[in-house]
């Protein structure tokens, strides 16, 4: 198995730190907002890549952050007149739900940031005491970016480039640095915000540090994976790397893994520019199942662009699935009895074949788009040679075959069940009276419901209306 290493810029074998163990950290989302389908492909992407490692046969801990404490959350708390924690919260259970609705497995642990203060403060003064950080006069401390020699080997970026992507980052005390590169380990507390005591002043962390100590953590000093999207290479990941190593004396992670950016209409996401889609909207047009498709429908290192055509795509691609795994339950209804034919016989090796090239696509650093195309390869097959009086071996072996290659890319098979008018217009009703009622938990939970059934509702001035995705 090989995986491009954006430590090294080549493709590196796999050579795990513990034989048949995988130790795999992914950047989670800043909970303020229903997540965006920027979030959405590391999230479908690194999913994947955890479950393949698992149908090779490795344990894998895969450990997935939520960055609950930024000055996102607390703008949007102060806009709602509620405590950060409570924006926090709120977003984390919405972030799950549209994870399930992506067949995105939870982590083997989803740390928060505010449980890992302790932590933060250790290793800050450890930096402290060794001399890689230092402490403002208003408390601010700052990692002493000069101190480490090795800054800069993950971006491959020069000083100059480092300081253009740092200027957005200045914060209280800016001027009290040593080096314009220096980045904030802990700062100061600001009126309003959420704070915690330290041996510098009371306040919070940085951005950077949270990865650092969530990951040691879990995961230990040094880990097999870390990845997510690319716009986290600089500076993000590269402060990681001085803070953990710095820290720890050990390198920190053997592989490095970026997913490359996702575009709209061939124009990169943007609020301002009003091609900003969060994956709750796209819940309410498409099955989310039809998003995952679309996501591995391209190698995850190259850029991926979002369109409807290409949603359309992929919504018939999913069709075609399951299509193809329903003629292959009814197969199994009737088949026969007994060994396989000589012509099944010879079908099953073929059957063989296109595992062979799903795995070597996966093999090849995580190529899904290759992997797609095997599946799909596989479910022509199926339809030209599983018929209704096909044996119960073939079907069986051509069915669960199938299903296990469809697993390893989270793709869902079985189609959703029918959903008669008199049931939907009961559900609607019995969301209009919670709504009456102001239990809107009740309210969402029912739309979430139907929406899982393949329905979708429209609040319009005239009353709500419904669709069948």
């Amino acid at each position: 198995m090989k995986i491009f290493n954006t430590l090294t810029r080549t493709k590196e074998e796999f050579v795990p730190l513990h034989e048949g163990e995988v130790r795999m950290y992914v950047c989670g989302p800043t909970v303020y907002n229903f997540i965006h389908i920027g979030n959405a492909r590391p999230m479908i992407v690194f999913d994947t890549v955890r479950r393949y490692f698992e149908y090779k046969g490795y344990k894998v801990n895969y450990v997935s952050n939520f960055t609950d404490v930024d000055d996102k959350i607390i703008k949007k708390a102060n806009e709602e007149g509620v405590d950060s924690d409570t924006i926090s919260k709120r977003y984390i259970e919405e972030c799950k739900k549209d994870m399930e609705g992506m067949n995105v497995r939870p982590a083997t642990t989803h740390p928060l940031a505010t449980e890992e203060i302790g932590g933060m403060i250790k290793m800050i003064q450890t930096l402290i005491d060794k001399g890689h950080a230092y402490v403002a006069k208003d408390g601010t401390v700052y990692f002493r970016v000069s101190s480490d020699p090795g800054y800069g080997k993950l971006s491959h970026k020069n000083m100059d480039e480092m300081m253009s992507g740092l200027r957005e980052l200045k914060v209280t005390g800016e001027d009290m640095k040593e080096d314009p590169n220096d980045f904030v380990l802990w700062k100061p507390k600001k009126e309003g915000e959420p704070y915690w005591e330290s041996p510098w002043c009371e306040g919070r962390p940085g951005w950077h540090i949270e990865c650092s100590v969530m990951s040691k953590h879990y995961l230990g000093d040094t880990i097999d994976i870390h990845a997510g999207g690319e716009d986290l290479v600089f500076p993000h990941h590269e402060n990681e790397i001085a803070q953990s190593e710095c820290a720890n004396g050990e390198p920190f992670a053997r592989y490095w893994m970026h997913n490359a950016f996702l575009n709209i209409d061939n124009v990169k996401m943007s609020k301002s520019l009003g091609n900003f889609r969060t994956v709750r909207e796209i819940s309410e047009q498409y099955d989310l199942q039809v998003l995952r498709l679309f996501m591995l429908s391209a190698q995850y290192r190259s850029p991926l662009n979002f369109s409807a055509d290409m949603m359309e795509m992929a919504k018939t691609s999913l069709e075609r699935i399951r299509t193809a795994a329903e003629n292959q339950d009814n197969a199994l209804k009737t088949a026969a009895e007994g060994p396989m034919t000589q012509e099944e016989l010879a079908n099953a090796s073929e059957v063989k074949s296109y595992v062979e090239k799903f795995e070597t696509a996966m093999d090849d650093d995580f190529n899904t788009a290759d992997a797609v195309s095997a599946v799909f390869e596989l479910v022509r097959f199926s339809n030209s040679t599983v018929k209704p009086e096909s044996t119960k071996e073939y079907v069986t072996l051509v069915r669960d075959t199938f299903r296990k290659l469809c697993d390893v890319l989270g793709i869902i098979v079985e189609k959703k069940e029918e959903v008669l008018d008199s049931e939907i217009e009961e559900m609607i009703a019995a969301r209009q009276a919670a709504r009456k009622a102001k239990d809107f938990a009740k309210a969402d939970q029912i739309r979430a419901d139907l929406l899982a059934k393949g329905i979708i509702l429209e609040d319009t001035r005239e009353g709500v209306k419904w669709k069948r995705a």
